[in-house]
């Protein structure tokens, strides 16, 4: 895999929620919006010319180890949220990113994950070139 071209520190996707996502009080269920902050960065990957799935073929797997959440507003079925994920620091195994997820102008939830990479053993490796700080933007914040 090669480094890619355009390193992408920020990247957001557009998500409608679907029925199945929201609870009984018609909002969308707490537990969905870890789902949303994996989908922005898988997107991200590919956006930047990296597949996550080769890199599970290579034999990188990446874990999330933390999870945090900030709930601000619900969102509700058909809405259309725009989900933004930023990297903000990576070094060693591991890579930490924040999301802010917005209905409009409105921010509804904030959260951050840290992913650790792992071998298919499950013991912790480097981070592969192409996910290094220079690759992902960030040459001053490892």
């Amino acid at each position: 895999m090669s480094p890619p071209l355009q390193p992408l520190r920020k990247f957001q996707i557009e998500i409608r929620v679907r029925y199945q996502e929201t609870d009984a009080q018609g909002r969308v269920h707490h537990a969905t919006y870890p789902n949303y902050f994996e989908c922005v960065r898988v997107e991200m990957l590919r956006a930047a010319g990296i597949s996550y799935a080769d890199l599970e073929a290579s034999g990188v797997l990446l874990v999330v180890t933390e999870l945090g959440c900030q709930f601000h507003a619900g969102a509700v079925f058909d809405d259309v949220l725009v989900v933004e994920a930023e990297t903000v620091k990576a070094k060693g195994t591991r890579i930490q990113h924040n999301y802010t997820i917005r209905r409009g102008d409105e921010v509804l939830v904030r959260g951050h994950t840290v992913v650790a990479c792992i071998n298919p053993q499950g013991r912790p490796q480097p981070l592969p070139e192409v996910l290094r700080p220079a690759n992902l933007g960030l040459e001053h914040h490892a």
